[in-house]
């Protein structure tokens, strides 16, 4: 049996540009430093090196990589950090030469502590080792591996503190996607009834609705500082944000001072088809605007995705649904999560072993399923809407240019977000009864495209537009 995967582990509150590149290093230090103090080592260490192997080499410094191991390592939570405080404390450590941890005690960091290696470790393509020194000596060494989604491992982790999911500890467990579909029509239950159910045995319905509450905050907030920022994004490439000048065509001369008074303006606006498109385009942008500048987002299930999502969930509020209240975005979050974790489960939610499938095609499965559930489809619609947006993902490839999370990364989330609104109508408009490639089916096959898939094209900027197009051209 497989192990449990929360709604809130497919859905992450962290800071971008990447889960897999900038939040799993991130975290991977954050845990290693805690591992050092409940060992009773962190007192004796003196200095500290990284190591970064194959994908996180060698787009690492596009992907700020180099920059998530220091603040991770000076103990910064990526979910609380406040984003202003980012490059004080880099620039601290760049300068001074040395972390900072809580207690005040400081340990020797210098400028090429970080060694970027282009080999890649067997077990995965994303491998991160750090090693703790005493007086010249190395005392601990642990290599972890990030894994998509901000998921780290190790390679010989046994999953003790995983909870199997299996009929003793969940109400229905989930492996595949037709035994979710066996349980809703056996239950007679929606999708987001079912993922509810299951939470329920690990959190409380109090703790569920507030986290839930929290994940869209912050989409909102995140959508509101995308369509609000102009100017051009770091990195090197100087691309132009284009959320801030569509959402000024868009908005026109609406009044309103805060995320909830924004969504009401929108609702006020012209809905022509046009519009429409461009409306979903801006709020995906706005997000991936905001992952490529180190703003907060949510990964969903990625930071390089985590624009699908919430594009799609604020079309249905601002244009399918206008009286929808916190009950329909609770099970569009909560089915969407569930998609994701059949996808995390069965195949690859990272870039780095499925290419931009992996990530783009997985959110837009969600953002599909979740919008057919609100819309009235039935638990087997859902899947057919999940089905056909991976189905037109299949074989889409990793390949930002500089290693930045910016071309063709972000326009990918608008164009995601577009195909799972489609595939959700077209869903709706199907007998399930007539589909020929059920979901699992689609899944099966995205992972067999993943593992025949060159590795130039899973993040490693050596191949597609990240060759043929050049930081000169840009």
């Amino acid at each position: 049996m497989s192990q449990f995967i929360s709604v809130f582990d497919m859905l992450k509150i962290g800071v971008g540009p990447s889960s897999s590149h900038t939040l799993g290093p991130w975290r991977a230090a954050q845990y290693w430093v805690k591992k050092l103090r409940d060992t009773y080592l962190f007192e004796t260490i003196d200095e500290i090196k990284v190591d970064l192997y194959g994908s996180l080499s060698l787009t690492g410094k596009g992907h700020a990589t180099d920059l998530a191991i220091v603040l991770g390592l000076s103990e910064a939570d990526p979910e609380y950090i406040p984003i202003e405080d980012i490059f004080t404390i880099v620039d601290r450590i760049n300068v001074q030469e040395e972390i900072y941890f809580k207690g005040g005690k400081k340990i020797v960091f210098p400028n090429n502590a970080i060694q970027f290696h282009r080999e890649f470790l067997p077990f995965h393509a994303n491998g991160v080792t750090f090693r703790g020194l005493s007086k010249g000596k190395e005392i601990s060494t642990e290599t972890y591996y990030s894994i998509g989604g901000g998921f780290i491992v190790q390679e010989n982790d046994t999953l003790e503190g995983d909870i199997e999911i299996n009929k003793k500890n969940f109400p229905y467990p989930i492996n595949r996607a037709k035994e979710l579909e066996l349980y809703c029509e056996k239950d007679n239950m929606l999708i987001s009834e079912i993922v509810f159910k299951n939470e329920l045995e690990i959190n409380t319905a109090e703790k569920i609705n507030f986290e839930l509450e929290r994940i869209w905050e912050t989409m909102l907030e995140c959508m509101y500082i995308g369509c609000h920022t102009e100017g051009i994004l770091p990195g090197g490439l100087n691309v132009k944000r284009r959320a801030f000048d569509i959402h000024e065509k868009l908005i026109k001369n609406s009044e309103y001072s805060n995320p909830k008074e924004w969504i009401a303006a929108i609702r006020s606006t012209e809905v022509k088809f046009r519009e429409i498109l461009k409306w979903v385009s801006c709020f995906a942008l706005s997000v991936n605007e905001v992952n490529a500048s180190l703003g907060r987002v949510v990964t969903a299930p990625t930071n390089g995705s985590a624009g699908v999502i919430p594009a799609v969930l604020m079309y249905y509020l601002v244009i399918e649904n206008h009286e929808a209240s916190f009950k329909e975005i609770k099970q569009f979050l909560l089915t969407a999560g569930e998609i994701g974790s059949i996808f995390k489960k069965n195949a690859t939610i990272s870039a780095a072993i499925g290419g931009c499938q992996a990530e783009i095609g997985v959110s837009a499965a969600m953002a599909a399923a979740a919008l057919t559930e609100v819309l009235g489809g039935s638990p087997a619609q859902c899947l057919v809407a999940a089905e056909i947006a991976m189905e037109h993902h299949l074989g889409l490839t990793c390949d930002p240019i500089g290693g930045l999370v910016q071309v063709p990364c972000i326009e990918r989330n608008s164009m995601g977000a577009i195909k799972a609104i489609n595939a959700a109508e077209m869903a709706l408009e199907t007998n399930p009864k007539d589909v020929k490639v059920p979901l699992d089916k689609v899944i099966d096959t995205m992972w067999e495209t993943a593992k025949d898939m060159h590795k130039n094209y899973k993040e490693t900027s050596e191949g597609g537009l990240a060759i043929n197009v050049g930081l000169a051209d840009c």
